[in-house]
């Protein structure tokens, strides 16, 4: 038996010698590369593959090991081989896992562990990991949460203890705590298995700590307890890949309905439009097999949908309404829906277009000219509706966007705001858009509107009873008054939770691609937060210095340079940061102050990043007291803020 288990160790130990060979002979690949395809023919020379006809599609960024491509064709630390007809992925704690599906989407696998004839305790493998010599140290795959093994004298129910620490709001201990599990367990002893988190106090005093175990990161909705009790039943878990941008980048590539693609020329991800031949064949042939049924389909939903759609309106109705009589009498006021078309002339005069519906002008009875938003193309069963009032219908600042009203009859919603004459900062901004005759923004404009904005988020997060996150900031969603004070607006997307709460949880992404906090994709990069927000207005201000949009995996010109990256050697380089124009040193230094205080707001580790409080200091002090941050999107550096 000791000669097996001596065998069995070393051809677990020669699989991990070859694993971190491959790891470093591909990014070896991936850096020194400068000949190779042309970019249109990247599916050509790295076409998808599969172990069999159901299995589930292996394309870029991930790469089956077995296959004869070249190791350029994948990008990730994942190790993928065919074992028969099933997929396995060898994973640095789990071990040997089949692959049950890969979401490209949103960057992940859906994996089940293989039974270990040597023991048929799941966690039996986590237990021999050896965390302290961790060579997987920039693998998404070997993200974890830390647990401990402990044995107690007898069974006992967890307690409803509730815990606090620097990172997490833990609401019920019962959340952390696991078992007895029963392939450890026996009359004598009950093995449990616990959050490294918990604290020895919800426990029975007899309990002690036998060993460290490694618990993998599942789903972004899924607790401790749920990801530890389907890993003990070796049930399916779903795990993440993504650990850099340009994995980032892939999963935005496949979001926008395209597939990412490596330029070995460039050594960098792209977009692209192609796809492979015999996957487009495969797609017209079940389309043609299927027009048919679909057809005899859409006669019967054709049928069904008015009424499904007006019991569907009516249960939206219902629980607007329910909402408004909660809110009380101190919501803003109501308007029947004549008056809101008789303000704004039967919708005569658009001035702009959100991401729920159209933006009129208008004028209430007593002259105040208004902006009125119809939410026309309303989804989510009002809920942005919902938001709108809940957020903004009793806070007052300077720099946030006052409600003036609301109406809701039925389907019909809209909500009424202040007018502000100069529109939305985005038409200042980008002032060399065929579209805008808007005068560029001088740099003292600059900053009092960052600033303005600034201290509006600084309120939202801190000034109120109860946080509120906005997931939405970016130009579009900035107005500016007659003296071009900024005014933050559209709360269609705002999640309001406790003010103690330092992590809340999302059950899909939420905000507008280029703006979104790379945690709200993953959380690999950690929990999200009001640090979400800080990431978005780091974004929001490189696009003010710049003049430039902020650039996105899905467009068409490769060529340009992503823009924190271009901003961030532009900074350390000394070089101006906007187009020649005759400034003072004085205005170079406000931009080139908005300039660092914006890179700190996107740094990828959430910790690092400022809070609201600390941006509006940054931004009201002088430039010498500025450390310059580290480079954009390098999650593996933990720099304090200065």
């Amino acid at each position: 038996m000791a000669a097996a288990a001596s065998t069995c160790s070393m051809r677990k130990m020669s699989i991990f010698a070859v694993m971190v060979l491959s790891v470093l002979d591909h990014r070896t690949c991936m850096a020194t590369a400068s000949t190779g395809w042309d970019d249109p023919d990247f599916f050509r020379y790295c076409p998808p593959s599969r172990c069999s006809k159901d299995g589930p599609e292996i394309r870029f960024p991930l790469r089956l090991e077995t296959s004869n491509s070249s190791s350029l064709c994948g990008a990730t630390c994942a190790k993928l081989a065919c074992s028969g007809q099933d997929t396995i992925l060898l994973h640095p704690f789990l071990g040997p896992c089949k692959v049950a599906a890969i979401d490209y989407r949103h960057g992940a696998f859906s994996i089940v562990p293989l039974a270990d004839s040597l023991s048929p305790c799941p966690l039996q493998k986590l237990i021999s990991k050896n965390l302290s010599a961790d060579v997987y140290s920039d693998c998404a795959l070997n993200m974890h949460m830390p647990g401990k093994i402990i044995s107690c004298s007898r069974e006992f129910v967890p307690s409803s203890a509730t815990e606090v620490d620097n990172d997490y709001l833990v609401k019920n201990a019962d959340d952390f705590i696991v078992g007895p599990i029963s392939c450890f367990s026996n009359q004598s002893q009950f093995m449990y298995l616990v959050s490294a988190r918990t604290y020895m106090y919800v426990l029975p005093v007899d309990c002690k700590v036998v060993s460290n175990v490694p618990i993998p990161f599942g789903s972004l909705d899924a607790t401790f307890k749920q990801i530890s009790e389907r890993i003990i039943s070796s049930a399916e878990i779903t795990i993440s890949w993504i650990d850099s941008d340009k994995l980032l980048h892939c999963t935005r590539c496949e979001l926008g309905g395209r597939s990412c693609a490596f330029s070995s020329q460039r050594n960098q991800t792209f977009c692209i439009r192609h796809k492979p031949h015999g996957l487009h064949v495969k797609i017209i042939a079940a389309i043609s097999s299927v027009a048919t049924f679909v057809a005899l389909l859409l006669i019967l939903v054709t049928a069904l949908y008015h009424s499904v759609k007006i019991k569907y309106n009516e249960e939206i109705h219902l629980k607007v309404e329910m909402f408004l009589k909660t809110y009380g009498t101190s919501k803003p006021k109501r308007y029947t829906f004549p008056e809101v078309k008789k303000m704004t002339r039967r919708f005569k005069d658009k001035v702009g277009h959100g991401g729920f519906g159209s933006v009129y002008k208008g004028e209430l009875p007593n002259g105040l000219p208004v902006a009125v938003k119809l939410l026309e193309n309303s989804t989510g069963e009002g809920q942005e509706f919902i938001n709108e009032i809940a957020t903004i219908g009793l806070i007052h600042h300077a720099n946030i966007v006052r409600l003036l009203g609301f109406c809701s009859e039925g389907t019909r919603r809209a909500v009424i705001y202040e007018y502000m004459p100069n529109e939305s900062l985005e038409k200042h901004i980008f002032s060399h858009d065929s579209d805008i005759s808007q005068q560029p923004l001088v740099p003292d404009k600059m900053l009092d509107i960052a600033l303005g904005i600034a201290r509006g988020m600084e309120y939202l997060h801190q000034g109120c009873n109860q946080c509120i996150l906005h997931f939405d900031i970016k130009p579009h969603n900035i107005l500016l008054d007659y003296n071009l004070s900024p005014k933050i607006s559209d709360f269609g997307l705002a999640k309001l939770c406790s003010r103690d709460q330092s992590i809340i949880m999302l059950t899909a992404a939420r905000g507008t691609m280029g703006y979104i906090a790379p945690e709200i994709y993953s959380r690999n990069f950690g929990g999200v937060s009001y640090k979400s927000d800080v990431y978005s207005f780091g974004m929001l201000v490189l696009e003010m210095v710049s003049g430039r949009r902020n650039s996105d995996p899905s467009t068409e010109s490769q060529d340009e340079v992503y823009l924190p990256e271009w901003i961030y050697e532009k900074v350390i380089s000394g070089e101006e940061l906007v187009l020649p124009s005759e400034m003072t040193s004085q205005e170079k230094d406000k931009v080139k102050q908005m300039a660092i205080v914006a890179l700190w707001c996107i740094q990828w580790n959430p910790q690092n990043r400022p809070s609201m409080t600390k941006v509006v200091n940054m931004l009201t002090g002088r430039l010498q007291n500025l450390q310059i941050p580290p480079k954009p999107f390098v999650s593996s550096e933990h720099r304090p803020m200065p």
